[in-house]
């Protein structure tokens, strides 16, 4: 009967969610939420930033080189910054940043980008910083804050086009006053840490990280430096003899050089299972998104559409939609195959250019399944690489690999940015496009 299936549905879901702290999960959500809707609200906001004679790829390129500059290099010293302070300075930083955007005089009265230029590189660097720390922080939280985060990262991409859209076009608002209205949102992160979640984990475990752990490599490791080689994931009991090899109380006189050089020892065994197949998805998805979705174009009697302009953000709204569909999946559906989801995306990414360039799908509908396909499988990558690391990562070694692979998605963004730019896809696709007849790319 009805009742007894829903009862039934209600029980599986209690089951999914046996152990989930609401506060935990509140508060990852929010994190995820706020780090990411400032970026998304910018690239929302680039043609209106920096006007229609110079490339949108100009504001992607500041959007994202100092979040992968930042998650390269952050997680060798970021432990010693306490996660308190750190959530004060993303949270300034970031407003800072929105401010000098919003009110920077627009190209229209005469106003240069430099100014709006600054403030999108001040609020990457506290996205890039703030993604590997929350990330890292989820080590304390268990996986329910892992899944909480993902899915606020998941939904950013919906709320954050659809604020800027709402604010500016249905309510009337002008772009300085959207602007400025987005940089009081870092304060929710400030609240959500300080207000919504249980610091008792976090004062309870104490990060590795934090404590003093310097190693005399050359007096003391004469092989520890050859099972470093095979980084994080060596065997057990390899990593066993690191572990109480470096607690050793007598090894304190190790240098911050010598420090810097294990930890890149340590995150070499990362690249291959983690951070390869994610930077791989988000290149794929992201060369889709910025060079190839603009030409995927129909005649309009054979659209829902009046103009051609509707065509990308039509696009850019179903990829959201799979990725917050695909993001909030973790507590449901566990997929650890990273390399196969990143080869599905690489086809994806050939069936579009394919489309782009021979329409061998006659109907928009089915580019409209594609598109939200893409962001699906760059969902299911992200939040299943996280969850990966954390089944398979030592937990003394955790938070330091949870920060180290977070650089895989701006290192993909970036490079797909460089290739669509460099390599002139969009151009190229388009020019093709009209030497054939079809010149609806023109008329954007």
């Amino acid at each position: 009967s009805p009742s007894s299936s829903w009862a039934m549905f209600r029980a599986r879901l209690n089951a999914v969610f046996a152990g989930a702290d609401v506060r935990v999960c509140t508060a990852f959500w929010l994190f995820g939420l706020i780090n990411n809707v400032l970026y998304v609200i910018i690239l929302s906001a680039a043609l209106d930033l920096v006007g229609p004679d110079v490339p949108k790829a100009i504001v992607l390129l500041a959007d994202i080189v100092p979040s992968f500059v930042i998650k390269l290099c952050a997680p060798y010293f970021i432990h010693l910054v306490p996660y308190s302070f750190r959530i004060l300075l993303f949270a300034a930083v970031s407003s800072w940043g929105m401010l000098l955007i919003a009110l920077a005089p627009p190209y229209t009265d005469g106003g240069t980008i430099t100014a709006k230029m600054a403030g999108v590189v001040l609020a990457s660097l506290s996205s890039g910083i703030g993604e590997l720390s929350f990330l890292g922080l989820t080590h304390y939280y268990g996986p329910f804050s892992q899944a909480a985060w993902g899915s606020g990262t998941g939904a950013a991409g919906l709320i954050g086009a659809g604020y800027y859209s709402i604010t500016t076009t249905s309510i009337g608002l002008s772009v300085k006053t959207s602007l400025l209205a987005s940089s009081f949102l870092p304060l929710v992160m400030v609240m959500g840490f300080f207000l919504v979640l249980p610091r008792g984990p976090l004062r309870k475990t104490g990060s590795p990280q934090h404590r003093d752990e310097n190693l005399d490599y050359e007096e003391e490791h004469v092989d520890i430096l050859d099972r470093e080689d095979r980084g994080l994931l060596a065997n057990p009991e390899e990593r066993s003899t690191t572990s109480v090899t470096s607690s050793n109380p007598r090894m304190k006189s190790t240098t911050w050089q010598t420090r810097f050089v294990h930890d890149l020892r340590r995150s070499r065994g990362l690249i291959y299972p983690y951070i390869l197949p994610l930077m791989l998805v988000y290149f794929a998805e992201y060369l889709i998104n910025q060079s190839v979705a603009p030409t995927l174009l129909f005649p309009l009697d054979k659209t829902p559409f009046t103009e051609y302009r509707s065509f990308y953000p039509t696009y850019a709204t179903i990829y959201q939609l799979g990725v917050f569909i695909s993001r909030s999946s973790l507590p449901f559906i566990r997929i650890p195959y990273l390399y196969t989801m990143g080869a599905l995306q690489c086809l994806n990414l050939l069936l579009l250019i394919l489309q782009a360039l021979y329409t061998i799908f006659p109907s928009i509908y089915i580019v409209f399944v594609l598109i939200f396909w893409v962001g699906v499988l760059g969902g299911l990558v992200y939040v299943n690489t996280y969850a990966n690391v954390s089944d398979d990562v030592p937990e003394e070694e955790r938070e330091f690999a949870l920060g180290a692979v977070s650089v895989s998605d701006s290192a993909g963004i970036m490079l797909s940015g460089l290739v669509g730019v460099v390599g002139g896809v969009e151009e190229g696709l388009c020019a093709w496009q009209v030497g054939r007849g079809k010149d609806w790319c023109r008329r954007l």
